[in-house]
């Protein structure tokens, strides 16, 4: 006999799959009411709040959520006869459907489609959402609809897998799960050993209070699980079998496949959650945070170990992680602890390098010759006509300022970094592979199918329905390239639109520059002229920073919206798509201003009397006398500070408390009840309220920015490495409370590694090498000194650099109107002004031409940057050569495992063997041959049938 098609098992029924509810009198077609899970005064039955059905002992695999319509009375009364007829098509409807599911009392559909157009929808919705679940039944799932609850107009579908769909699942997903062989890892020589131990016992205030039932040292051999070795494997205690994330997994799996297959079109629970059939699903939290009552769970192990910020200086429950959230999440947060960790060194040297600049500051020569009055140089105006002659000692502390950041420490700690990043690569690799070994995923690949999305499906049927008449019945229908072309134009042009709209807000930046700069020289205010190039320099990276972080909200929700329009087949397919057009946009929003700091600015400015202008009158901006370089660094100090702390602290933080603040000053009493009232609520009513986990990608994106921030122009921030990793010591905490605290549980996946990040690292680890060879070479004036150093100095010391490193302008050669007003502005007249620019000067035979100095510190720079290149490169490869990928000790043990496995399988056979041999030896006496003939008899002795009994 078939399974009831909707047939909900509760307490005290007799849960045979083959029979109905022996204890419920029940015509055949008549549905099979449900129990009810309140008592009369709305308490529930079962006061446990845990994740378990009303029984109190089937645990709740995965809940879906959908809404519920309130049932009207006073129209079924008046239009009685219309409702006979309704009665009547609606058990008509139920015997075609083989339905025999609980139906409330509802309004005629399609009178209450003339008067409100959502209740023939509703009505639509709950026959999907009837099929759907019958579907699910045959399956093997159990369930238990939970309607009355205290969140109104909310109804719950909670999901039990058993024991035999467990088995079976698991079976067809080819979990890998502990067997019954345990066996000893080695750590390595006794010297390694040693080390290791000594290492942990130094550290063991570091870790975590997570306590382990197995020792570290004994590893349980795993094999895909298969319902006929069910001997092999550690079934000790079936309710730990499979701990929750698993469950959850597989019931999400069959979820994925079962669909509604009587509608016109198949629907599958993407489609059915699209379409607001369920408004949400996901699997329950293990329990509650907090409450001295509480039990136990590892919810709470996380929250007190990881997610609290006391616990800031421990390391991560990785193996906790892994085991509540699965295998992607666990692999983002051990990504994330190797990059906090490896910023360790990296912030160590930066501050080395740092604190090198401050103590050789009063010994660049450079620097003193700008600081000295005795000079008496007196430079060309900054910007036409308002502004006026200038001494270059005014710009003695941007010159001692530059310093911290452009020393010969800076090539060194360029090098440094560039190898830094391979070494930080190269250890993610191994500790990858490591955490793969530990968690059995060595020979994990993509098989899972992966199913189609809602969005698809839906494009699928419209294209069904518009050729239904003309296209073949047998021929599947699909989306093809021309039907995304419209799409792939729009992603396009928008992309190209929105990477201009980036330009034009950086170019809107240099005209505020530009023209601010202006009026400031043109202030009667002595405040206001006193510090113009600070005032200028810091405003402008103020506005930088916050046109990045509105770019980057939009960009965010185009690239959303853009990917959408292409309608990608698979979940993967999206994730890829959306990645690559977010970290196009938000790369571009956030190092165009700072590229254009480092190679543009002050090298499309001319020259005194031939000035390059722009929209109109407006000259391009110089650098200051000691480079651009210093400016560069304000850029990324006041960016990379502003995205830590508004985008991640502020968005992240600070707004969730600030709308909490406000609901509860604006019903203060309402908002009491409010919180009273959840505290009562069930697990899966508790989970409602929670935010939807909508992926991993912004936190990867938010750390490769950083990534970028951090590696592509080190050369002019050294410290970026030291404020890269206090912000993740806090945005570790900070994700780990949100995940725990937050956030719905999200569906455990399995992954053997980050995917296309990692990717990404890899390319930003290799740009890095170039743009710091191109900054140190032409941002800096690193090269400008070394040549001058060596080429030009009469004593082989830096002395007379500043003045080889100015050209001459005769203040005659000015264009017409660009002449300062008040050029009486240093109180006496000026007959040559100088700049900086390596030129012939006016008195020579080819006037404000470039010099042969100029040509030759060209040739030096870009010989540094091919020498640079190659060698860090060279050296790179040679560290990524020297360091294997997989740790040897892993190797070896991953050998030892397959030879492991194939022992307990021999062993397993020659059992067998040894089993059914006595029925081999003594089946001449009773098991007749296949040809119903007597098998031949031995003929060196006759037969014996002692040996039978």
């Amino acid at each position: 006999m078939r399974r009831s098609d909707n047939y909900f098992p509760v307490p005290g029924e007799d849960k045979n799959p083959d029979m109905g509810n022996a204890n419920t009198n029940t015509n055949p077609g008549e549905a099979i009411p449900m129990k009810n899970l309140y008592a009369e005064d709305g308490s529930p039955l079962c006061p446990r709040h845990g994740p378990f059905f009303s029984d109190g002992k089937r645990r709740v695999d995965y809940v879906l959520a959908y809404h519920i319509q309130k049932p009207g009375s006073v129209r079924r009364k008046s239009n009685k006869a219309s409702e006979g007829n309704f009665i009547r098509r609606l058990r008509r409807s139920l015997s075609m459907r083989s339905s025999r599911a609980p139906l409330q009392p509802k309004e005629d559909p399609e009178i209450a489609a003339q008067d409100q157009g959502t209740d023939f929808h509703e009505d639509d919705k709950r026959f999907k959402r009837e099929e759907f679940e019958e579907n699910l039944l045959e399956t093997g799932l159990e369930l238990e609809k939970d309607e009355g609850g205290k969140i109104a107009g909310m109804g719950f579908l909670k999901i039990h897998a058993p024991w035999n769909v467990l088995c079976r699942e698991a079976e067809f997903m080819k979990l890998k799960m502990p067997t019954k062989k345990d066996y000893e890892v080695k750590q390595g020589s006794n010297i390694v050993e040693k080390i290791r131990l000594f290492i942990h016992k130094v550290t063991a205030p570091l870790h975590p209070k997570v306590d382990s039932a197995r020792q570290q040292s004994i590893k349980s051999l795993s094999h895909p699980f298969s319902r006929e070795k069910q001997h092999l494997f550690d079934l000790s205690d079936p309710d730990k079998f499979f701990d929750s994330k698993t469950r959850s997994s597989i019931v999400y799996e069959v979820l994925k496949r079962t669909k509604c297959i009587r509608a016109k079109y198949p629907m599958g629970i993407t489609t059915l959650l699209a379409n607001g059939v369920y408004t949400s699903g996901f699997p329950l939290h293990d329990g509650e945070i907090e409450g001295i009552n509480e039990m136990d769970n590892d919810r709470k192990l996380l929250y007190e170990q990881w997610a609290s910020y006391s616990a800031f200086y421990k390391y991560q429950p990785i193996g906790l992680i892994r085991k509540y959230f699965g295998e992607k999440v666990g692999l983002y947060f051990a990504w994330l602890g190797v990059y906090t960790q490896m910023l360790i060194p990296a912030a160590i040297v930066g501050v080395i390098v740092f604190l090198y600049g401050c103590a050789t500051v009063d010994d660049n020569i450079p620097s003193m010759e700008i600081c000295d009055p005795r000079n008496n140089i007196t430079m060309c105006p900054l910007c036409d006509h308002a502004c006026s002659y200038w001494k270059l000692v005014t710009a003695c502390g941007t010159a001692r300022a530059s310093h911290l950041f452009d020393n010969p420490a800076t090539v060194f700690f360029s090098i440094f970094m560039a190898l830094w990043a391979v070494l930080f690569m190269e250890h993610w690799k191994r500790r990858q592979m490591r955490l793969n070994y530990i968690w059995d995923l060595t020979g994990f690949g993509e098989e899972e199918q992966d199913h189609n999305r809602a969005e698809y499906e839906f494009r699928v049927m419209q294209k069904t329905m518009k050729l239904e008449n003309s296209a073949p019945k047998d021929e599947k229908v699909k989306l093809t390239c021309m039907d995304r072309m419209p799409a792939y134009m729009t992603t396009v042009v928008m992309m190209c639109f929105m990477i201009m709209v980036t330009f034009v807000m950086v170019f809107g930046v240099i005209l505020y520059r530009i023209s601010i700069k202006a009026a400031l020289h043109m202030s009667n205010y002595p405040a206001a002229r006193s510090n113009i190039r600070a005032t200028v320099k810091t405003t402008a990276a103020i506005i930088n920073l916050i046109i990045i972080i509105i770019l980057d909200e939009i960009y965010a929700a185009i690239a959303r919206w853009l990917t959408k329009l292409e309608v990608p087949k698979t979940d993967k397919s999206f994730e890829e798509r959306l990645i690559f057009k977010t970290f196009v946009l938000k790369f571009v929003n956030a190092f165009t201003p700072i590229v254009y700091l480092a190679f543009f600015r002050g090298r499309l400015v001319g020259r005194p009397g031939n000035y390059l202008y722009v929209v109109g009158s407006y000259r391009m901006e110089e650098c200051a006398h000691a480079g651009c370089l210093m400016e560069l660094c304000i850029q990324l100090c006041i960016t990379m500070l502003g995205k830590q702390l508004i985008q991640n602290n502020l968005f992240e933080i600070g707004l969730p408390k600030l709308k909490k603040l406000l609901r509860k000053r604006k019903s203060e009493g309402d908002f009491k009840q409010q919180e009273e009232m959840k505290k009562s609520l069930q697990r899966h009513e508790r989970d409602h309220f929670l935010g939807p986990f909508i992926g991993l990608n912004p936190e990867y994106m938010e750390m490769i920015i950083q990534f970028g921030m951090v590696t592509l122009f080190v050369a002019s921030f050294p410290l970026a490495p030291l404020f890269a990793l206090l912000n993740n010591i806090i945005e570790i905490r900070l994700d780990a409370k949100k995940f725990v605290t937050e956030l719905r549980r999200p569906i455990a996946a399995k992954a053997k590694d980050i995917g296309i990040w990692y990717n990404l690292l890899r390319g930003l680890s290799k740009v890095a090498v170039i743009v710091n060879a191109f900054v140190i070479s032409f941002t800096s004036d690193f090269i400008p000194r070394l040549v001058y150093q060596y080429m030009y100095s009469p004593d082989g010391t830096m002395h007379g650099f500043v003045n080889h490193a100015l050209s001459y302008f005769n203040v005659s050669d000015f264009q017409p109107g660009t002449d300062p007003v008040q050029p009486m502005h240093l109180g006496y007249s000026v007959q040559i002004c100088r700049y900086k620019d390596y030129r012939e000067p006016p008195w020579s035979n080819t006037p404000y031409e470039l010099s042969k100095e100029f040509w030759a510190i060209l040739s030096a720079r870009l010989a540094f940057v091919v020498v640079f290149q190659n060698v860090v490169m060279l050296m790179s490869d040679f560290v990524d050569w020297l360091i294997p990928d997989i740790p040897k000790d892993i190797s070896l043990q991953i050998h030892k495992e397959k030879i492991l496995m194939v022992e307990m399988f021999m062993k397993e056979e020659q059992g067998r063997r040894l089993t059914l041999r006595p029925h081999h030896r003594h089946e001449n006496c009773t098991t007749p041959s296949p040809d119903n003939r007597s098998p031949p008899q031995p003929r060196s002795r006759p037969v014996s049938h002692a040996n039978c009994y």
